[in-house]
């Protein structure tokens, strides 16, 4: 029965030379190629997991109001909507304004009420709870070469 699969195999790739010559070869093939589409069915498996990394970063760090681990988030320009303001800022921009917003509201707390994912775009709409007040939130954040950088940051009164 092996022989058979072997000789299977030869003939699919092309091969002319008999399987009882190069059974080994042909056996070091097979297990290569198994190794390999184990190794592509992992990497696609641990790859799902690194895009959700960036935005569970700018969630955990939107929590304890650090604009600072906001900002290394951040693309090369950013659009902040705030109730006072709106406007688009460049990354140091944004930072200061980021963390003028969490001086004149501390954060209490932040509830996720919709997280998702979109073609490459992750988002996430809750609701930052501060000492002055609750905002809806949403964080959109877009695939840029290997990692995602957070495009908009939004804070809507309740």
């Amino acid at each position: 029965m092996k022989k058979a699969n072997y000789l299977f195999i030869i003939i699919i790739t092309n091969n002319a030379i008999p399987w009882h010559v190069f059974g080994k070869f042909v056996s070091v093939k097979i297990l290569k190629m198994k190794h390999f589409f184990t190794l592509s069915i992992l990497i696609a498996f641990l790859s799902s997991f690194t895009l959700s990394v960036g935005i569970d970063d700018v969630i955990a760090a939107v929590r304890t109001g650090n604009a600072s681990m906001v900002a290394k988030y951040f693309d090369n320009s950013v659009e902040i909507s705030m109730p006072d303001k709106s406007n688009s800022y460049s990354k140091s921009q944004a930072e200061l304004v980021l963390k003028d917003f969490f001086a004149s509201n501390p954060v209490k707390s932040f509830e996720i009420i919709h997280k998702g994912e979109n073609a490459g775009s992750q988002y996430c709409i809750g609701t930052l709870q501060t000492k002055n007040g609750a905002y809806r939130t949403t964080i959109f954040m877009k695939q840029k070469g290997d990692g995602q950088v957070l495009q908009e940051l939004r804070f809507e009164n309740r």
